[in-house]
């Protein structure tokens, strides 16, 4: 599957070193146009400002969990299709269940590496493409 890796993405955690880490394993595979944002609030302010086509979140960051924050996206019509990967240090069944349900395209456990978010990517393109034929 080919993806537009000119496709302007998001990245929103709290802390700089990881943004800088999805950053840097973002351009390792050819994306080039990546904005940052340090919590949920902002990161909605530029999704409604600059059409994503793409959301990389952290789970956890400081006044709105990443899962507040894709349910706030998935409840605005005009942000609901954008794909939204989420990004946490621990795997627990039940926050996978949870994020599912709120309709997250896909989830990555830290750490991980270009090959690994590479493929999290392609897959959740896969399965778009999949769902809207």
């Amino acid at each position: 599957m080919v993806i537009d890796r000119s496709m302007p993405i998001l990245v929103v955690a709290d802390s700089a070193a990881i943004v800088r880490i999805v950053r840097s394993l973002l351009h390792q595979i050819g994306f080039v146009d990546v904005d940052e944002s340090s919590d949920g609030a902002s990161g909605l302010a530029k999704m409604r400002d600059k059409p994503y086509g793409l959301v990389i979140s952290d789970w956890n960051f400081g006044s709105m969990i990443g899962f507040a924050f894709l349910r706030e996206v998935r409840e605005d019509s005009d942000l609901k299709r954008t794909p939204f990967i989420i990004m946490t240090g621990e795997y627990k069944v039940e926050n996978v269940i949870a994020a599912k349900r709120a309709g997250v395209s896909n989830y990555i456990v830290k750490p991980f590496d270009a090959p690994t978010l590479k493929a999290k990517i392609e897959s959740t393109f896969a399965v778009r493409a999949a769902n809207s034929t």
